[in-house]
């Protein structure tokens, strides 16, 4: 398939991209023609109808169909869900006006919005056969709603970790003790799930390395963050185990709060590409950059067809 034949998005293929006025922001003056092979989808990956492939959250890939022309685009409902769960979360870390509790206070957001979203955006990725924003969203969907149920007494995640009679007694045999959360047990345990969380991300970041330097930011301060967190769950159960140990406490709060600075990074990240997507989605007649890299490193087919064309 030919640029000229690659199937526009939905948004544009029904009359969103009129070029024929002016196309000064397809970097500079083109003729109607050239905007309109330029507005296509890039194969595999596509975070939005967009007017550059600097803006994939992919690089190029061919795939059968025309499902792009059909459905809309499932990005930038998957990046609202994981933006209004990871905001406030990082305020959350970091104490901001107070606020604290690891985010339980925002259980439900972690449900409807970080899981549900984030699900559905999935499964909308999966459709038009965008392979690496499907296993992101998938990943990140089953995150929050991991985290959320941690959170919820129902699933008594923590609770199962309270030995004492005495102090399981207290909560009349209702699921979700309390006290189970100060146990060294559950707090060590727990950091497993954050560091391999981080492992999964650091995968993404170099995958995400055939992007754009905005995705790449937000994987990276994950990776930090993850990091950061699963340390302050282990001093968490340090101290809990030793409570003369004044210093694990203290590391603890450190690394809670600058795992909240991490992803208040990265959530300013996510808002930047998510307001690119909406800008781009809508024709806007300006954009945004996210410093694209899918030309820099070169994919394994693009270098076998040039080796091909030099033969």
């Amino acid at each position: 398939m030919t640029s000229a034949e690659a199937p526009m998005e939905k948004d544009f293929s029904n009359g969103y991209g009129n070029m024929s006025s002016n196309n000064n922001h397809l970097e500079g003056n083109v003729d109607q023609t050239t905007a309109l092979n330029r507005i296509r989808t890039a194969g595999s990956i596509s975070i939005s109808p967009e007017l550059f492939e600097k803006l994939y959250l992919s690089p190029e890939n061919k795939v059968a169909g025309e499902l792009r022309k059909t459905f809309g685009n499932p990005t930038p409902i998957a990046l609202v869900g994981f933006l209004l769960s990871l905001t406030p979360l990082s305020c959350d870390l970091m104490g901001w006006r107070g606020a604290g509790g690891n985010g339980a206070a925002d259980i439900g957001v972690y449900f409807f919005f970080g899981g549900l979203l984030m699900i559905l955006g999935s499964v909308g990725e999966w459709i038009i056969g965008n392979t690496f924003p499907f296993v992101v969203f998938g990943t990140f969907g089953a995150f929050w709603l991991s985290f959320a149920a941690t959170l919820q007494p129902f699933f008594n995640a923590y609770g199962a970790y309270v030995t004492n009679p005495t102090v399981a007694a207290a909560s009349m045999g209702e699921p979700g003790n309390a006290a189970g959360l100060a146990t060294p047990a559950f707090n060590a345990s727990f950091a497993f799930f954050l560091l391999f969380m981080g492992l999964i991300c650091l995968i993404f970041l170099i995958c995400s390395l055939r992007t754009n330097i905005v995705f790449f930011v937000i994987f990276l301060t994950l990776v930090c963050a993850f990091g950061l967190l699963a340390g302050a769950y282990w001093n968490l159960a340090l101290a809990y185990e030793n409570a003369a140990n004044v210093g694990a406490a203290s590391a603890a709060s450190k690394c809670v709060k600058a795992a909240g600075a991490f992803t208040f990074v990265t959530s300013m990240a996510g808002w930047w590409i998510f307001f690119a997507i909406m800008l781009a989605s809508l024709d806007f007649p300006f954009a945004i950059p996210v410093g694209d890299l899918s030309h820099i490193i070169k994919g394994a087919s693009q270098k076998k067809a040039a080796k091909e064309h030099e033969v």
